[in-house]
């Protein structure tokens, strides 16, 4: 393994920032706040605690059911019934004036599919919410693992930039000289000028993209845009080896949720099942049914007792086939989801694949740019010296050090491309998690 030590300077002097002291954010340290402080994360957290609630609930409907019921009534007009007896007709009344009643009972499962399928439903649904929450984790991970890579490419560019600037002021400090001694041309000079002023254009333009993409960093993690952040000077690793890593799509979080949200459309299609299934419960109440000419308290009042007990038993016959009906709709789900998931594989080879030769060819190229920037450098410096001793003209000297810029900025691309293809392969191998570091 080889290692590429890149140290990106800030630059403070050339960007806008605010006179308060910025906090240091590696890597690292911009994961972890993101996952304790950004709205995906947390709304999974919370998605996988109600997970829980949903499970008492489940269970808590095959447990007993106790309720507790009163009513008072009050007759204004007691109702009156005929009664034939012999040539007469008699009337009598039925009932008293006042009626009241206080009744506890008991409801028990004993037989129900439905509830005993939703009691593994819910088990399930956490197990889903707990794959989620690690997959938006891992999503979470990769969005703040790209983005903090990508400022530290405009980092570097605004590197190459300063440089640039620095080598060409030199120059036209140099060439001011010579001008005023006679021994340049002014158009040289007034072509340095303008150099400088198109690079000074451009420091402006790159240090604004980096504040641009601070912020994107910013809301990528979940901090605020108000506050100022100063990356830390990371070390890239070069790692070949991971360009032959072999696949291991099973065990990707992606397809465990999926093979999770599976298993919940089969439970969904056995509780179809269970509606064609017998429902058998236990019964019980005991309680109170009182009457009287008065009112219950303090008037003439009886309450005679009354208590019960019983099993209830549902059979279905004929539904009209709508119960076959949601089976079908449930099974066609499955199936469609099952297509999901092989569609889902498929995608997941063809990237882990992609970012491997993605990885290959950052190599490959990270090697060839290194040569080149040695190369631009050594023409730059003879450049130069041939320059200020009037043996290169300034058109060879510019050429020589846009060479050299164009040869760091393809290196830092190089380099961003081989970091962006790394965050694939470690996440097609399910470990993003390591790029938090204790």
């Amino acid at each position: 393994m080889k290692t590429i030590r890149i140290l990106a300077s800030l630059l403070l002097g050339t960007m806008v920032f605010q006179s308060h002291a910025q906090q240091q954010l590696s890597l690292s340290d911009a994961i972890k706040f993101a996952l304790q402080n950004k709205k995906e994360a947390k709304k999974a957290k919370l998605d996988l605690e109600n997970s829980q609630y949903q499970i008492d609930e489940v269970r808590g409907s095959a447990l007993p059911q106790i309720t507790a019921n009163g009513s008072l009534k009050h007759n204004v007009l007691i109702p009156e019934m005929a009664i034939e007896f012999g040539d007469q007709i008699i009337t009598a009344k039925m009932g008293q004036a006042w009626n009241s009643s206080a009744m506890v009972s008991l409801n028990q499962q004993l037989f129900n599919q439905s509830i005993f399928t939703g009691l593994r439903a819910a088990k399930t649904t956490k197990e889903f919410y707990q794959i989620n929450a690690q997959l938006t984790d891992e999503q979470v991970i990769e969005k703040v693992a790209n983005a903090y890579y990508d400022i530290y490419q405009e980092h570097l560019k605004l590197q190459t930039i300063e440089n640039n600037l620095q080598s060409t002021t030199k120059t036209k400090e140099v060439t001011e000289g010579l001008v005023k001694a006679g021994l340049a041309k002014k158009i040289d000079l007034d072509r340095l000028v303008v150099n400088v002023n198109n690079l000074e254009a451009q420091r402006q333009q790159t240090s604004s993209a980096v504040q641009i993409k601070e912020n994107a960093l910013k809301f990528a993690i979940g901090k605020s845009i108000e506050e100022d952040i100063e990356l830390s000077n990371e070390t890239f690793e070069i790692n070949p080896v991971l360009a032959m890593e072999s696949d291991n799509i099973e065990n990707r979080t992606e397809v465990q949720l999926m093979k999770k949200q599976i298993e919940l459309y089969d439970l969904n299609k056995k509780s179809k099942v269970a509606d064609l299934y017998p429902k058998l419960s236990l019964g019980a109440d005991f309680g109170f049914n009182g009457f009287g000419k008065g009112f219950p308290i303090g008037g003439n009042f009886n309450w005679p007792k009354t208590s019960s007990i019983g099993l209830n038993l549902s059979v279905p016959i004929f539904t009209g086939g709508t119960t076959k009906a949601r089976i079908n709709q449930a099974d066609i789900q499955i199936r469609q989801a099952q297509v999901d998931l092989e569609d889902t594989k498929l995608g997941l080879s063809l990237a882990k694949e992609n970012a491997k030769s993605q990885i290959k060819i950052s190599l490959l190229t990270i090697d060839n740019n290194r040569r080149n920037v040695k190369l631009a450098k050594g023409v730059l410096d003879d450049t130069k010296n041939n320059f200020n001793n009037g043996l290169a003209t300034l058109t060879e000297l510019l050429d020589a050090e846009r060479a050299l810029a164009d040869a760091e900025n393809n290196l830092n691309t190089s380099l961003l491309n081989y970091k962006v293809a790394e965050v694939q392969i470690i996440k097609s191998n399910g470990e993003l998690k390591s790029l938090i570091k204790e």
